[in-house]
């Protein structure tokens, strides 16, 4: 979430802080910086706290788009990007009233090798030219599939696009491509694009490495696994949440097959009794973050 805000008497430079964007009114481009002063600080502080209610600001908020393919497959509008993560949609009967040659990308993320994660991969990125990002790997075994537009990475590694930046992080899961070749350490990615900053967790286990997420990023949302048998169930993605000092998941790798079948009520209430907001979205539907 963005905010744009007309200072009466304040220099005309933008003001960042986070998902907010302080700016006089000055000019239609608009870039992040960061807070240089107490009262920049303090100003944005307030913001946040909703406790602006003087005449001098005029606030506009914009949000991150966030759509569910179903499965673990999302779309997030970033940057002025479409990001796409782990597509697969045409083998998902749950997910058969998406239209795949519709979906677009700009980049795509893959945080592992299995099928579930890649199966519409190599024809979207054909299909749209999107710059594939994950581990070396599975970026050269795309390059087998005839899609030349990769970005390898590996754990610990950041890189900064024209959407924003992306660390690839650990997840603690399994990497075969579906023609058995190996598929590399899996992972999951911190996206930092406009002032927001999100986690996708992909395939893992709960795993004490995302305490250092805690300490070291300040996460907006996450995108966390919850259904159990192959990946970390709903009571750890409880524990991850607090692990990566996050409130606001979003709930992925669920319901697609007999083995992960959660109770979505059962899963509400146990994040609301931590008070956490977990969106579990409906398939095809978007919403605003």
């Amino acid at each position: 979430m963005v905010a744009f805000v007309k200072f009466a008497n304040y220099p005309q430079r933008p003001i960042s802080h986070k998902k907010f964007i302080l700016t006089r009114k000055c000019s239609k481009v608009y870039s992040p910086l960061e807070p240089t002063s107490t009262l920049e600080t303090l100003i944005l502080d307030q913001l946040k706290r909703g406790r602006f209610k003087s005449n001098f600001y005029d606030v506009h908020l914009i949000k991150m788009k966030v759509t569910y393919y179903g499965h673990s497959t999302f779309g997030v509008e970033a940057g002025g990007k479409n990001l796409l993560f782990d597509p697969f949609i045409s083998p998902n009967e749950l997910a058969k009233d998406v239209t795949v040659d519709s979906i677009p990308a700009d980049f795509i993320f893959i945080s592992h090798g299995h099928e579930d994660h890649v199966a519409d991969a190599v024809s979207i990125a054909k299909r749209t030219g999107a710059t594939v990002v994950s581990n070396f790997e599975i970026i050269t075994w795309f390059g087998s599939q005839g899609v030349d537009n990769g970005h390898p990475m590996n754990h610990g590694g950041q890189w900064s696009f024209d959407f924003g930046t992306v660390k690839y992080v650990n997840a603690v899961h399994s990497s075969l491509l579906p023609d058995g070749t190996y598929g590399g350490n899996p992972g999951g990615f911190v996206i930092k694009s406009d002032g927001v900053s999100f986690y996708y967790a992909g395939d893992t286990a709960l795993t004490y490495d995302m305490k250092l997420l805690g300490e070291y990023e300040k996460l907006d949302f996450a995108m966390l696994p919850i259904g159990d048998n192959f990946t970390m169930g709903i009571s750890d993605a409880v524990i991850a949440s607090d692990f990566i000092k996050c409130d606001k998941i979003i709930a992925m790798h669920y319901d697609t097959f007999g083995y992960i079948v959660i109770d979505k009520d059962r899963a509400k209430k146990e994040f609301a009794d931590k008070g956490k907001q977990l969106s579990i979205i409906n398939i095809g539907e978007s919403i605003d973050l």
